[in-house]
């Protein structure tokens, strides 16, 4: 039987602390809110007990942070799309931003094993002067295990409405996409970092902005294969391809802690789940 887990959950300031509170349905669980940094960072893992989507399976995860609150979110581990027998399997997250709001979006990577059928759907509003910032990461089966991504469908959707748009649907018998040099060039994990602003940023932010990404991305041994943009005004975007998850996911830690810095002069913070 289909697994349908819904979680709402809102980040709010009181007596200058940010505090969570949630609501949920089904299998999806916040943990206990954690201040590694203090009162106005609020730390959240976020637990799904069954451990991973088959076709048919459904989470909706919606979130809103309302003005000055800064919340994180990351996950103990990584979401793994298991093999479908033709249903689709689909993760739903929106998230929403009221003014000068912040917010943290650092989940471990989706896992998307051979003969998976799944979609994996992000939408961010940002009001005035709100600021996100968020990455994704997923990995195309378990190459050390020797279980190739040799089956399947797998589509990613992520989006700021109106802003930005990245969409992709990777079909693991195209093997023009799969291993062509303009494709995916063999590699099993695509990482994305993205800043996003509820206003436009001036060219100069912009700029430095790149230029933090760009020298940590050239001291790091996946330089050959990340680069640093800026598709919009309101938004900064990384993105990296890695033949195993480990390096991706090293080399955007290393760009949030330095844009962590950059853009709001705390830092890095590491959620204590990274180490256990």
């Amino acid at each position: 039987m289909p697994w349908h887990a819904k979680l709402d959950l809102d980040y709010c300031v009181e007596s200058d602390r940010t505090v969570a509170r949630h609501t949920h349905i089904g299998p999806l669980r916040i943990l206990q809110s954690l201040y590694p940094e203090g009162n106005a960072v609020c730390h959240n893992v976020l637990v799904h007990p069954p451990g991973g989507l088959v076709g048919g399976d459904a989470l909706d995860l919606n979130i809103h942070v309302s003005a000055g609150a800064h919340g994180l979110v990351t996950t103990p581990g990584a979401t793994r799309f298991y093999r479908s027998d033709g249903e689709l399997a689909v993760q739903r997250t929106q998230i929403a931003l009221a003014e000068n709001a912040r917010f943290e979006w650092l989940p471990m990577e989706a896992i998307c094993y051979s003969g998976c059928l799944a979609e994996n759907r992000l939408s961010m509003s940002l009001a005035n002067e709100a600021e996100l910032l968020g990455w994704d990461i997923t990995a195309l089966g378990l190459p050390a295990a020797d279980k190739p991504f040799d089956k399947g469908c797998f589509s990613q959707h992520i989006e700021v409405p109106g802003v930005w748009l990245e969409r992709a649907r990777i079909k693991a018998a195209d093997a023009l996409l799969m291993n062509s040099p303009l494709g995916l060039g063999g590699n099993c994990c695509l990482a994305t970092l993205f800043f996003a602003s509820g206003s436009g940023l001036k060219r100069s932010q912009i700029q430095s902005a790149l230029d933090v990404a760009r020298a940590v991305i050239d001291g790091h041994p996946l330089c050959a294969s990340a680069g640093a943009t800026s598709p919009d005004r309101q938004v900064i975007v990384v993105r990296a391809l890695a033949p195993i998850v480990e390096p991706a996911t090293n080399l955007l830690r290393q760009v949030r802690a330095a844009w962590r810095q950059h853009f709001w002069a705390i830092g890095p913070s590491a959620p204590r789940v990274w180490s256990t």
